[in-house]
């Protein structure tokens, strides 16, 4: 199963790119685990220079806009 992140503050941005993460696993029949990541430090650790972040399994693939659900589905392996 993936483990996937979503970095940032819980503004639309970050919802909207947590809802195309979502279709996309969901689409492309991938199991994975979701979890949101608020706090600053945590983001920080991921050398994040803006957000939204997209982390798949400790990667990050995405930051500062919303990739598409294609995209994710590529990052995601699937």
């Amino acid at each position: 199963m993936l483990t996937v992140k979503i970095l940032g503050s819980g503004c639309a941005n970050c919802k909207k790119l947590e809802a195309v993460a979502r279709e996309a696993a969901t689409s492309a029949g991938v199991e994975a685990e979701f979890i949101k990541v608020t706090d600053m430090k945590a983001i920080m650790a991921y050398d994040l220079l803006s957000t939204p972040g997209l982390v798949v399994n400790e990667k990050l693939v995405s930051s500062g806009r919303i990739p598409t659900q294609a995209e994710v589905r590529q990052w995601m392996g699937a």
